[in-house]
């Protein structure tokens, strides 16, 4: 009598309240998995604590880990409530390989439609980055950048190899520079994309079970 593996639970990190209740809103909306959200904090030193802290929880020992909120696009032509999927997070300390890219941004296509989906490096930052220091990071060929998916992938990687990736919504771009999360359309396109996505993580998440050819 065969039996089926167990997956490994999914653990996926969110720094602020506005991101942590556009993922609830997306499990009562019917999204379903086994999944722990937990929010972090913000900046890439709660980001780490926290993730440290989760993952030494034996029930959570070998989770994969999404990290995922809002971020500010980098490249000209990004718009509020585009996507972007990882391939790698830098920061200065190390890059992490993102697991499944081309997997998370089909399934993202699917969870929802109309939203254009970037890839490439995500980088961190300690601060809000504004202005001119779009166009520095750009030229390190990064295409997106926020304080807490370099900080989450790192210290979840750090003591034991699992699959990891990172999704993030644009909530401002070179083009729409935000100054109040919620007060403009923009926020509000970044929530309700945001609000859509765990479907896909779960697509994400289902697939790590299957052999790999």
């Amino acid at each position: 009598m065969s039996t089926r593996p167990v997956p490994a639970p999914l653990l996926v990190a969110c720094a602020l309240g506005i991101e942590h209740l556009a993922l609830r809103a997306g499990r009562r909306g019917g999204a379903d998995g086994p999944v722990t959200v937990v929010r972090t904090g913000m900046g890439p030193k709660a980001a780490e604590r926290s993730v440290t802290r989760v993952l030494a929880d034996p029930a959570l020992a070998d989770a994969a880990v999404l990290a995922t909120g809002f971020c500010a696009g980098l490249a000209p032509g990004m718009h509020p409530g585009d996507l972007v999927v990882a391939e790698e997070t830098r920061d200065p300390r190390a890059t992490v390989h993102c697991v499944g890219t081309e997997l998370l941004v089909k399934a993202l296509v699917r969870a929802v439609p109309g939203r254009t989906v970037h890839t490439g490096p995500l980088t961190g930052s300690d601060h809000v980055v504004r202005g001119p220091e779009r166009a520095e990071l750009r030229a390190t060929g990064a295409i997106a950048v926020d304080m807490e998916s370099a900080a989450t992938l790192l210290s979840a990687v750090r003591t034991v190899a699992r699959p990891v990736a990172a999704v993030r919504v644009v909530v401002d771009a070179p083009e729409h520079e935000l100054v109040r999360i919620g007060t403009v359309r923009g926020g509000i396109s970044a929530f309700r994309v945001l609000r859509s996505v765990l479907p896909a993580f779960y697509e994400w998440h289902r697939s790590l079970l299957l052999p790999r050819r």
